[in-house]
């Protein structure tokens, strides 16, 4: 058999081309792959910081309610609604701690 030196022939050339054609399109398809799954993470966490967003937004402060100070001719149920009505704002987080504090002591005084 003889050895050929110099050009590769028809068949080492189609071999070669093929061995490029592969490895190029192979590397294109990983990298579209990555690109799309970046794509897609990202959409997923813009999608969840969204629905945070949208489940959790920041409470409102209402303003503190004035608890109004009983009359000399008040009676005892009256003030009892009163402060129950105190404490049902205190629960619901409308008056703060020392406000209710504040607020029942200025009532009962």
């Amino acid at each position: 058999m003889i050895r050929r030196m110099g050009r590769p022939g028809l068949l080492g050339t189609m071999a070669r081309t093929a061995a490029i054609t592969g490895t190029a399109t192979a590397v294109h398809r990983s990298m579209t792959r990555a690109a799309d799954r970046r794509v897609q993470d990202r959409a997923a966490a813009d999608a969840y910081y969204a629905q945070q967003a949208q489940a959790s937004p920041m409470p409102a402060t209402a303003p503190p309610q004035q608890a109004t100070v009983p009359t000399a001719t008040g009676n005892v149920e009256d003030m009892t609604s009163k402060l129950s009505k105190l404490g049902e704002l205190h629960a619901q987080g409308v008056l703060s701690d020392t406000e209710f504090a504040a607020a029942k002591a200025k009532l009962l005084s």
